[in-house]
């Protein structure tokens, strides 16, 4: 025979419960919220998990996570994904480079763009990307990939005004 399932927390009711899981974004939990509140309602934990979609055993092992650590024990744990390619320092220095603008001579370019950055963060952190995840990257950082419209080095700022002074005539 099957041994019964007990919930000795009883911060929520049944309803709460189904409350709760109207409320929740993870998909999962919800299935583990709705399951509760059948075990609540006196149901055996054989229909309860054939119910929500699982088995008796998975179903058992989530009452006794609720019951150690109530509603956030029973949310996905999410692990795992790439690993950062950057640290927060060359992400810090990516940022800092980015505002202060390329130099011409020696980057050969009067402004940023992705596949430049890739580039040079190759070149600095010997680190390759594509130029879509330099354009995350920006996001991330919270730049924009728009840019002033760049201008000639050796513009002269004395002529321009006398331009503008001396064309409206």
């Amino acid at each position: 025979m099957v041994a019964a399932v007990k919930i000795t927390r009883l911060d929520h009711s049944a309803a709460d419960l189904r409350g709760l899981a109207g409320k929740s974004a993870d998909a999962a939990q919800v299935r583990r919220l709705l399951a509760l509140a059948l075990i609540l309602e006196g149901q055996s934990r054989h229909a309860a998990a054939t119910q929500c979609g699982m088995d008796r055993q998975t179903l058992r092992d989530w009452v006794h996570r609720y019951n150690a650590e109530g509603m956030p024990g029973l949310r996905s744990i999410r692990t795992g994904g790439h690993p950062a390619s950057l640290t927060a320092a060359q992400m810090a220095e990516l940022k800092a480079l980015t505002i202060k603008g390329p130099d011409p001579a020696v980057n050969k370019v009067v402004r940023w763009r992705c596949v430049d950055l890739r580039d040079e963060v190759a070149r600095r952190f010997t680190v390759t990307v594509t130029e879509r995840t330099i354009g995350r990257w920006l996001r991330k950082l919270d730049l924009t990939r728009l840019q002033p419209r760049p201008f000639h080095p050796k513009k002269d700022a004395a002529a321009q005004e006398d331009f503008k002074k001396n064309s409206r005539a």
